[in-house]
């Protein structure tokens, strides 16, 4: 930990010195909600989000804040290593398209439904506030086993023993923040008359033992649990296009289930229990890191990434960074570098390189080994990967 800030009802217990003006504001706008637990804890990775800072533990007792959760509800990432090293693959190009074509990216859907992710999707069961006719859902079985856009991604790596992973970033695509959106929207509606006692209309909360609450928390859960869903999916698809790739047949799919994995999400709400009491945590933007429990840190287009165990820290309510963190916003990176720095930052990944993807250019993100150096007493690290191919969606 690197400071803690008491100016507010609750501290602020920080890991990082790199702290912007509206980061900090934000923070100080959580703290000082009636119903924060304990205290607020910033990651290594924080930065300003809506409402509420992104790379943010917030601990609540009878309330949550469906804005701090945020739209993309359960995103979070992936990661399964391969029995094989580097050397086996060969043209990286040709496996890239082969992962394109499998995995739609951006608002792409899949155009038919494999009987595969027809069973998933309809071993989900509905959301509890959608009726069985309602085309949001029916669309979502379209949307599993997709990208979507932004920073979401699907790598294939190699780590310091040379063995090969692939590692995704994905959430709960549009029916997860269309789910979000609404019950946001419900919370400052029920606020609207105290809303402007609030530092930001974004931080509007839904209170425990409420109609209202117990419809998102439903809701909630099964987003999160389509996102990991749909982060299976795909997962399985990369799995079979490597294994083609490397084998000719489908070995590895057939046995999957024999490959180690990770997954982890990092934009997600759950009750859990912390300093003797059971409360809601939301982790905007962070991992949990209990003792000995793995996750997956990624760093930026072209720079390193991390496979982590917790050492359970109850100051960050047994959590960490989830990443980088982004240090411009997007149109900020547009306006400040060109395709050929995009390209120059990533020489060595084989990956899109044009003005599509140059938001998303390295030098955009915090860097990441400062960030791992910041949470040192959090995580230890396992693996440390470089990137080999990167599709953004």
């Amino acid at each position: 930990m690197k400071k803690i800030i008491t100016e507010n009802s609750k501290p602020i217990k920080v890991w990082t010195e790199d702290l912007e003006e509206s980061a900090l504001k934000q923070l100080k706008n959580v703290a000082s909600l009636p119903f924060i637990f304990q205290h607020v804890a910033a990651m290594a990775d924080v930065h300003a989000g809506k409402g509420s800072t992104i790379g943010t533990v917030i601990a609540t007792d009878g309330a949550v804040l469906p804005a701090a959760v945020g739209v993309d509800i359960g995103c979070g990432m992936c990661a399964v290593r391969f029995p094989f090293k580097v050397d086996v693959l060969s043209d990286l190009k040709q496996l890239r398209h082969s992962l394109e074509r499998s995995i739609p990216v951006g608002r792409d859907r899949n155009i038919n439904i494999t009987d595969r992710a027809a069973e998933s999707h309809k071993s989900l069961g509905l959301p509890p506030s959608l009726p069985a006719s309602n085309k949001l859902h029916k669309w979502s079985a379209f949307q599993l086993g997709t990208l979507g856009g932004g920073n979401h991604f699907l790598e294939i790596c190699t780590d310091q023993e040379n063995y090969v992973w692939a590692v995704l970033h994905s959430g709960s695509r549009n029916i997860g923040k269309e789910l979000a959106e609404k019950h946001i929207d419900n919370a400052k509606g029920l606020m609207r008359e105290s809303l402007e006692t609030l530092p930001d209309p974004d931080l509007a909360y839904l209170l425990e033992g409420t109609p209202e609450f117990k419809s998102y928390i439903g809701d909630m859960l099964w987003a999160q649990n389509y996102a990991k869903a749909n982060r299976h999916e795909m997962m399985l698809r990369a799995i079979k296009d490597i294994s083609f790739h490397v084998y000719k047949d489908a070995r590895l799919l057939e046995n999957s289930s024999t490959l180690f994995k990770i997954d982890c999400h990092h934009n997600y709400c759950q009750r859990e229990h912390h300093f003797g009491k059971e409360i809601w945590l939301t982790r905007k933007g962070a991992v949990s890191a209990r003792v000995g429990e793995y996750g997956i840190i990624p760093g930026s287009m072209g720079s390193k990434s991390f496979i982590v165990k917790g050492k359970g820290n109850p100051e960050s309510f047994q959590s960490c960074s989830h990443g980088a963190g982004r240090k411009m916003s997007r149109t900020q990176a547009r306006q400040t570098f060109t395709v050929e720095d995009l390209e120059k930052q990533t020489q060595n990944v084989e990956c899109r390189k044009d003005k599509r993807v140059l938001d998303e250019i390295p030098s955009a993100y915090k860097d990441i080994d400062t960030v791992m150096k910041n949470q040192e007493d959090l995580v230890e690290t396992v693996f440390t990967l470089r990137q080999l191919i990167c599709i953004k969606g």
